[in-house]
């Protein structure tokens, strides 16, 4: 117990959630709680400083994504499709506040699986509607639960786009440690951690965020009113390549090649003028690079904590008590893998790390397929809807904060981490009782 309570992941977690509570921000609370895991491990402060800078290259290709993603996203406000969407989606909504919810869950559940642009939709989209939902007295949390639940359970549920690559990952990691599993299965297992996160969406906009919250009409930078809602051909040409942006990616298995394309579409076929090619490429490193820099000093902080062994050692510590039960086993198993994604914030990268340790204890204590696939997929994805590092909460902030009136901690990684992890590990522990 002693040394579980030691543990230099489990304190660098710790202080990373307790920095950002006391509202630190996100990129120092990383680094410093990346130092202090280092030397709690026993490693040369320069080491440190070493391995996490190098580890920050683990995380190159999702930041490069972003930029890309994030000038492509620019450029929807260039040719003016953005705020046409917004206009046109404020036109239907009307006085119907579930509806606006609704529909901001489902354009978030189509840029995981049918385009997909991730986040980098969200500060485009977003603030031109936040004078709605000011209208409506739309409690935030609100919207940032629903958001965070298009962005994470399409990818657990949907094997499709990012779903793809979640699911593959999943059956990879299994095939590679003894379980055969084929790709098209983990679906069929994962559903009811999806299930449960619909749940604890519909607990969160309808029980506790329902009431009206007051918001001031504050100005929020690059927003254009758009009174002309018709589609002009640089929409069309931009809607072209955002589904080009996606076919790309299915071919390639890149997202920053898919994004590459896209944009080379919107400029060739001269949507957006060559002249305008510097200022685009700045707006999305302005909406993303935020985003983008966060996911690579948190790719450092993975390499520190790696590092140390103190996964291994977590991992270990914790491997006796496994023993007696598998409700027990899968508790612990859930409760390391939330530490782990809590402080990397990505719950793809967690998948080759818990796999190596979770699948011959599962072996071990007779877990079936199914329950296997369900407890890597829980201990994978549980702490990245609430993580300060999590692209599934900096996403939803970056457009509700436009005005300054949303934390990302207290108003985003707080409700989301209470609505989604506590569902999570409720339908891990009973489908361990279920699927035996």
């Amino acid at each position: 117990m002693i040394s579980l309570i030691t543990n230099p992941i489990i304190i660098s977690v710790i202080l990373l959630c307790a920095l950002c509570l006391c509202r630190v921000n996100v990129l120092l609370a990383l680094i410093v709680s990346s130092v202090a895991g280092g030397l709690l491990g026993h490693i040369k402060l320069s080491e440190v400083m070493n391995i996490f800078i190098n580890g920050m290259g683990g995380n190159s290709e999702t930041a490069l994504s972003y930029i890309l993603l994030g000038a492509f996203a620019a450029s929807m406000t260039h040719t003016g499709l953005a705020p046409v969407l917004a206009k046109k989606i404020a036109n239907i909504i009307q006085s119907k506040k579930y509806l606006l919810i609704f529909i901001l869950t489902g354009i978030a559940i189509l840029s995981q699986n049918l385009i997909p642009v991730h986040i980098a939709f969200i500060p485009i989209l977003i603030p031109p509607l936040l004078v709605i939902m000011n209208k409506l007295k739309i409690d935030r949390r609100a919207v940032a639960c629903a958001l965070a639940f298009g962005l994470k359970a399409p990818y657990i549920v949907i094997p499709a786009g990012f779903g793809l690559i979640f699911q593959g990952l999943i059956a990879e990691n299994l095939v590679q440690n003894g379980v055969e599993v084929v790709k098209n299965d983990v679906w069929k297992s994962t559903w009811i951690l999806g299930f449960a996160m619909f749940i604890g969406f519909l607990v969160a906009i309808f029980i506790t965020y329902r009431k009206s919250r007051q918001y001031q009409n504050l100005e929020v930078k690059q927003v254009e009113e758009k009174e002309d809602l018709r589609l002009t051909k640089n929409h069309y040409i931009t809607l072209g390549a955002a589904i080009l942006t996606l076919v790309v990616q299915l071919w390639t298995n890149s997202l920053p090649l898919g994004a590459l394309v896209g944009l080379a579409v919107i400029f060739g076929l001269k949507a957006i003028d060559h002249d305008k090619m510097d200022k685009l490429i700045n707006e999305g490193v302005g909406l993303m690079g935020y985003v983008a820099f966060v996911m690579l000093v948190a790719a450092g902080f993975a390499s520190v904590m790696k590092a140390t062994g103190s996964i291994d050692t977590l991992v270990n510590s914790i491997t006796p008590y496994m023993m007696s039960s598998k409700l027990i086993a899968t508790a612990l198993m859930l409760f390391v893998g939330l530490f782990i994604t809590m402080g990397i914030g990505t719950s793809f990268g967690t998948i080759p790390i818990l796999a190596v340790l979770y699948v011959p204890i599962c072996v071990k204590l007779g877990f079936s397929i199914p329950s296997i696939i369900i407890v890597l997929a829980a201990a994978a994805a549980l702490g990245d809807a609430g993580s300060p590092a999590s692209d599934t909460t900096l996403g939803p902030t970056a457009g509700l904060d436009a005005d300054g009136q949303h934390n990302h901690i207290w108003d985003t990684c707080v409700p989301t981490f209470l609505h989604y992890n506590i569902p999570i590990i409720l339908a891990a522990l009973i489908s361990v009782l279920i699927f035996k």
